[in-house]
């Protein structure tokens, strides 16, 4: 059992449909059909949906997106049409909101690794195989990888695993063409952001994606677009190159100190029993919310005030 602790009621604004509550997300639709994505402070972890919020962690996570969503346009389109706040909508959702396109979206997570580390790892040393593609023998915790490869992972509901697949399987799903589509945009997309963290003394390990397509109104040819987020804490592992050191768990920046917490005999919680985990410390949330905000103005170069 898992998913939110307490699952909020989302808010009624005028003008707006609520459409979906995810993990971090709410979603509405505009009586035009555009969509409004707002990025919460909720935090997730092993599945569960916390009780405790992160402050600032919604518009750190929209304003990097933002950021990386603009180095990318060359390469792939994305869905955001505009950061203005709709008519009616709460003050708070400033800074954490997005109007965007609505697309086909296509079922599939698709995930760009570099380095060897999390489902990944776990595959790997079960079977020499991640997604299917072979791997060198000798590889451990943290090692790179000969070149990155694109790892697709089914969409899960709030509170169950996303699955690893094979790239065969995605292409029995959804087309060859569109599989061999995403597989090149994904690597297309991670090559280009590993480069610009390397250069910022980051490592993006690895990362995932979410695509859709344009619905081609107007006789026109369906697009591939961009979704969701892209590149921020919450999607991919970013270690500091400096402290790389394979074989062992990297430094990261996103949410190892929640998780860290939540193992240990502090948090008096059992990962394997049905008891949702208890609500975090109040040095838990700041030493977050820091790693969080360090991971923006790194990679941004932009204070976080």
């Amino acid at each position: 059992m898992s998913g939110f602790v307490e699952k909020p009621e989302p808010l009624q604004v005028p003008g707006l449909t609520h459409v979906h509550t995810g993990k971090v997300r709410d979603l509405y639709r505009t009586e035009a059909g555009q969509l409004v994505m707002v990025a919460s402070d909720r935090i997730s972890a092993y599945d569960w949906v916390l009780p405790t919020e992160i402050p600032d962690k919604g518009r750190i996570l929209t304003q990097l997106s933002l950021w990386w969503f603009e180095l990318l346009e060359d390469l792939v389109p994305n869905h955001v049409l505009s950061t203005e706040l709709p008519a009616g909508a709460p003050a708070d959702w400033e800074g954490r909101t997005l109007v965007c396109e609505a697309l086909e979206m296509i079922p599939v997570e698709c995930v760009a690794r570099g380095y060897l580390a999390g489902s990944g790892l776990v595959e790997y040393n079960a079977t020499r195989t991640v997604c299917g593609l072979g791997l060198p023998e000798g590889l451990v915790d943290g090692s790179e990888l000969p070149a990155p490869i694109f790892t697709p992972a089914t969409k899960a509901a709030v509170g169950d695993h996303d699955e690893n697949v094979s790239y065969e399987e995605v292409a029995h799903q959804i087309g060859v063409e569109t599989a061999a589509l995403l597989r090149q945009k994904t690597l297309a997309v991670y090559g280009r952001a590993a480069d610009i963290a390397g250069e910022r003394g980051l490592i993006l390990a690895d990362t995932k994606f979410e695509f859709g397509f344009t619905r081609g109104d107007g006789g026109s040819k369906p697009a591939l677009v961009l979704a969701d987020e892209v590149l921020t804490p919450d999607s991919s592992r970013y270690w500091p190159a400096d402290a790389w050191q394979p074989g062992r768990a990297q430094p990261s920046y996103d949410k190892q100190y929640v998780r860290d917490w939540l193992t240990s005999p502090a948090s008096g919680w059992d990962r394997k029993s049905e008891q949702p985990p208890p609500p975090l410390p109040p040095e838990v949330v700041a030493a977050t919310r820091a790693k969080y905000a360090e991971a923006y103005e790194l990679l941004t170069g932009i204070p976080w005030s």
